[in-house]
């Protein structure tokens, strides 16, 4: 509260005006106040200090509920305040036709605000302009809870509302007491809230209402009430289901991260291994190629040796045939000599033979010598005798 009080003394300053007493010393009062509450009722605020206030608010956002009953404030004030209080109070200001076209543009633009009190006003007075703020509160998505108590709303007016509650699905209190709505206008927010199903709460007192539209407005009322009754309770199983689903969610989330950390732990470490079985396989590939390299280094020694091998067969094959050659050569001439020394013998034996013969012969031709001397010899000896 004392900050707002200090942006409010800053703001007067920079805007060159007077800071109004009342207004300073309610907040000097206020500021031992715990809370979001700001009640300025009874303070008679000019349209300079509403700019002003309004701009303050703008900067400081700690309040949810202010309070400006009984202010009398100008109706171009009211425009002002378009800030994001959820609760405020314009009780007793004497709104007439500009108030309502200003509030109807704050319920169209504003979208935090929950309950608005308007009691004590003149807005119904005006059709037109209050037909403007009905257009407002059509649009509206955040207003709950809307007092128009003793605002001269007529059945004109109640029709204009009536129109806005077909298209508002949010406001769910609205009092109209002690205004003059009378039976069309009765009639055209019975008809109105046979279509909204969001009014659980509706004041309709000092109206010149007939008692069985009344009735039939309560009975809609009551109806509307068991609906959002039925709404919240499905609602809050809704909540509860979503929340155990949220739950359920978050769980399967974890669970899938924590999956997912596994997993990514898990191609750290394939990732790991993988790099440890391409070292070892780019190792066990240069330990092939090498080896590789060896045998076909070995390939080409053996095919060398087989080469050689087979020219030393070849060799040996050809050496084969030849000693088989010089062997049958040195055969055939051992036989050769073989023969020619049988020969020889044979000739030699035959010579032998022959020189025995030639010596037999020659004996016996000497022994016949002999004995043809002995015998000539005889012979002659014979002749000699006779």
């Amino acid at each position: 509260m004392e900050d707002f009080r200090r942006s409010y003394l800053r703001l007067c300053k920079e805007g060159d005006l007077e800071p109004q007493e009342s207004v300073v010393a309610q907040l000097q009062d206020s500021t031992t106040a715990q809370g979001s509450r700001l009640d300025l009722s009874g303070q008679s605020l000019s349209a300079d200090t509403c700019s002003v206030l309004a701009r303050a608010f703008q900067k400081e956002t700690m309040f949810t509920e202010v309070s400006l009953s009984d202010c009398m404030l100008s109706e171009e004030g009211v425009y002002f305040f378009k800030n994001r209080e959820t609760i405020q109070n314009y009780t007793g200001n004497n709104l007439r036709s500009t108030g309502a076209e200003m509030l109807g543009k704050l319920l169209a633009r504003n979208k935090t605000l929950c309950r608005l009190v308007l009691e004590w006003n003149a807005l119904g007075v005006w059709d037109e302009a209050f037909s403007l703020f009905c257009d407002g509160l059509a649009s509206n998505t955040s207003l709950k809870q809307l007092d128009l108590r003793n605002n001269q709303i007529n059945h004109h007016g109640a029709s204009e509302l009536a129109l806005a509650l077909k298209r508002n699905n949010t406001l769910e209190v609205l009092d109209l007491r002690w205004n003059n709505i009378g039976l069309l206008g009765g009639r055209s927010l019975l008809e109105a809230l046979q279509k909204n199903k969001s009014v659980v709460q509706l004041e309709m007192a000092g109206n010149n209402i007939p008692s069985d539209t009344l009735r039939a407005l309560e009975q809609t009322i009551g109806h509307n009430s068991d609906t959002q009754s039925n709404l919240r309770e499905s609602r809050s199983r809704t909540q509860v289901l979503s929340k155990e689903i949220q739950i359920l969610k978050e769980e399967k989330g974890r669970q899938f991260l924590n999956m997912m950390d596994t997993i990514d732990r898990q191609r750290e470490e394939m990732g790991r291994s993988s790099r440890s079985t391409f070292l070892q396989i780019g190792q066990l590939q240069e330990a092939l190629n090498e080896r590789k390299s060896t045998v076909n280094s070995l390939t080409a020694k053996l095919q060398m040796t087989e080469a050689a091998l087979a020219l030393s067969e070849q060799k040996n094959q050809n050496l084969g045939e030849l000693l088989s050659r010089v062997k049958a050569e040195k055969e055939e001439q051992r036989e050769r000599q073989s023969r020619e020394r049988k020969k020889e013998q044979e000739v030699k034996t035959n010579e032998s033979f022959h020189l025995k013969r030639l010596m037999c012969f020659r004996l016996l031709g000497n022994d016949i010598l002999l004995d043809l001397q002995c015998l000539g010899g005889w012979y002659m000896s014979n002749i000699h005798m006779n």
